[in-house]
């Protein structure tokens, strides 16, 4: 139930005085939502300063001035099609203000003393005020905006009507009580939550700085941490399976991979262990860099479901990753291993499903095909999910409810930036693999102009003669109209033209057994050269091939150029990355990609593309449950995140159902931000 304190920010922008149904409408589209509270919640931009007060002859053509005038006279058009002129004057001049539409002669009536402001013109060598944005009367001059806000703002809605709704809807702002610590708003000079809306979308006499929007941005974090940990706490109540296994088939597994694991990746598994020995579900998300080792661990974790008499599953998005997976999961399991995907069918098919049924599969790999309903298991007890981000909520929990205390691990090679894993992913305990496996070699990552595209057919040429394999990604499929950079087609056609039979095409529009047989042609070395688009940034893992020609790279995210580096640098030969960018680059981009040359460390990588491009793909499809933010900013708010998390954390220790003063408090702030789940499960709790 909403608080009744709150009624009045949940009422329809619709109810507010001087907002019809088209406006209200339009500014529901605008603010995200119909209600009072997001109108208030969508804040201005910036400001524009009108306090100084100048004078006709003073004031400067092409810039604001706000002016003290009387109202001479009128000067009625010839034409209707012409403007109605009101000449003003003061004690240093005269000008005129224009007006194209004449209904608001009525505002200048003759002889009135009045405070006006607006952009100044010329015309004629006479200063002229077209349309003034703000005109009172000399008597009301209290109520004029000199600091005026800019918001974002939509066709339909000019600033004077979103002004109105804005004043309307802080007129409705309740007192609140505060639910943070005193000694914090004294630290961090934050003012009152109503008190920084009324900074921010009215301010009088001086223009806001940052602390109003601060504090509200850490009202958002705070109210969502607190959902992420008390959906923590519910989880680690949900009972689960304890396994704990004799570590036989590991042991086993391990001596046939024949290397050691990296300190970081023995952190994981222990992490990892540890929630599979508990009785509670575990959800956890490995996170691990291009070749960082993630499959040997997600083995050695189904593996120790397996030693407790259980079955489990790893579930990857394509069918190419799936069957990499199971490549490497087959040679090293000492147990069987079967592989599920849409593409099994009949007998094959079913004898799969009835060792599933009966738990004579022990291990299963495959794509969507597993969650499917009649996909049954005896005792699923470990799901794997590879690239979790492009899985839904839905398919995830689907996965999962195979088995009845099912434990899940999410994995991506997707480097998350670490205000992501706390925005996104805050719900999941997190394990990093930061560390490449022994024996990697360093990349080499060269940027090179279009205009020097023979050297590169050079030097490509010669990586061919040394025994080499050749990656040549392009941004686009065919050739488009609206962009000049290169086709996967077209670049085809001139290295297949150059170096004959041994180039190759994949892409995602091709048939997919023609675009997989393209894929074992290039994996078996009958050819050396695969063009293709990002269809290959996963699931293609081919150690000979040592060199990655990225076309227009300027195109790509820093992330996702990182991803396709990483498909070589997996065999013994010298690995390189050649980045073919346009030859005029702005200082900006040109900077951006040079990050690449300094560093193989993808998650350092990640942040610097969160830094300068902003969340852009790392959520993948829209997925429900995912949380956006109205208020708060992941990456500018990076410090208020982590203390908002820190002081969720500590809060619900402290006060595990919300029951003191500042936790009633906190129970109206989790309502306000739609957190009502955690709500309800604290009053339960």
């Amino acid at each position: 139930m909403t608080p009744d304190i709150l009624a009045p920010l949940r009422a329809p922008i619709a109810t507010l005085p001087g907002i019809g149904p088209r406006f209200s409408a339009l500014l529901a589209k605008l603010a995200g939502g119909d209600t009072v509270r997001d109108l208030l919640f969508h804040l201005p931009t910036d400001f524009l300063d009108r306090r100084h007060i100048t004078t006709i002859a003073a004031a400067q053509p092409g810039a604001i001035a706000t002016l003290r005038i009387d109202v001479i006279r009128h000067e009625r058009p010839e034409k209707k099609s012409h403007p109605t002129r009101v000449v003003i004057g003061d004690s240093s001049g005269f000008a005129e203000i224009i007006l194209f539409h004449p209904g608001r002669l009525p505002q200048f009536p003759a002889g009135a003393k009045l405070l006006i402001s607006g952009k100044l013109d010329t015309f004629a060598d006479r200063k002229t005020m077209p349309h003034p944005d703000f005109v009172l009367p000399i008597t009301a001059e209290k109520n004029f905006p000199f600091i005026e806000p800019i918001w974002p703002l939509t066709a339909g809605i000019v600033p004077r009507i979103f002004r109105r709704a804005a004043l309307a809807a802080l007129a409705l702002l309740p007192t609140l009580p505060e639910w943070h610590d005193p000694s914090i708003l004294k630290s961090r000079a934050w003012p009152g939550f109503s008190e920084s809306f009324h900074l921010l979308h009215a301010p009088s006499d001086k223009i806001p700085d940052d602390k109003p929007a601060e504090r509200l941005a850490y009202d958002e974090l705070l109210a969502r941490q607190i959902a992420f940990a008390v959906a923590r706490s519910i989880r680690r109540k949900r009972p689960g399976t304890s396994l704990t296994g004799d570590g036989r088939l590991r042991k086993s597994a391990l001596q046939k991979f024949g290397f050691s694991l990296t300190t970081s990746q023995l952190q994981a598994l222990r992490e990892i262990d540890s929630d599979l020995a508990a009785p509670q579900k575990m959800l956890r998300l490995l996170q691990g860099d291009v070749g960082s080792g993630k499959t040997i661990i997600a083995l050695l974790a189904m593996l120790r479901a397996v030693e407790s008499g259980a079955q489990a599953a790893l579930l990857a998005p394509t069918e190419i990753l799936a069957k990499q997976h199971l490549s490497l999961i087959q040679k090293l399991s000492p147990v069987p291993v079967a592989f599920l995907s849409g593409n099994i069918k009949g007998k094959a098919r079913t004898k799969i499903l009835e060792g599933l049924a009966t738990g004579t599969i022990p291990l299963l790999v495959g794509t969507h095909a597993i969650f499917q309903s009649h996909v049954n298991f005896q005792n699923l007890a470990l799901a794997v999910i590879d690239e979790q981000h492009r899985f839904g909520v839905d398919q995830r929990l689907a996965f999962a409810a195979k088995g009845e205390k099912t434990d899940l691990l999410v994995m991506t090679a997707t480097p998350i930036p670490r205000s992501l894993l706390l925005t996104h992913w805050g719900e999941m305990d997190i394990s990093r693999i930061t560390e490449k496996p022994a024996g990697r070699k360093p990349i080499t990552t060269t940027m090179h102009k279009l205009s020097d595209l023979e050297k590169v057919f050079a030097a490509i040429a010669r990586a061919i003669s040394k025994g080499g394999r050749i990656y040549w990604v392009c941004p686009l499929v065919t050739e488009s109209e609206f962009l000049d950079a290169t086709a996967a087609e077209l670049r085809f056609a001139t290295l297949r033209e150059k170096f004959g039979d041994i180039v190759t095409l994949a892409h995602g529009q091709m048939d997919p057994s023609l675009r997989d047989q393209s894929l074992k042609n290039f994996q078996s070395g009958s050819a050396k050269i695969l063009v293709a688009t990002t269809v290959i940034e996963v699931g293609v893992d081919v150690p000979e091939a040592n060199v990655m020609v990225i076309e227009h790279a300027e195109r790509f995210g820093l992330a996702q150029l990182h991803q396709l580096r990483g498909r070589v640098g997996r065999g013994s030969s010298a690995s390189f990355c050649l980045l073919l960018h346009d030859d005029k680059l702005s200082a900006t981009t040109k900077k951006r990609l040079s990050f690449l040359k300094q560093t193989e460390d993808g998650f350092l990588i990640a942040d610097e593309d969160f830094r300068t491009r902003g969340p852009g793909d790392y959520l993948g499809t829209k997925q429900s449950g995912l949380p956006g933010y109205r208020l708060a900013d992941p990456e500018k708010h990076d410090d208020l995140l982590h203390m908002a998390r820190k002081d969720a954390i500590l809060t619900l220790q402290r006060d595990p159902k919300l029951d003191s003063p500042r936790g009633q408090a906190l129970r109206i702030l989790l309502n306000l931000f739609d957190q009502r789940e955690a709500l309800t499960t604290v009053k339960s709790g």
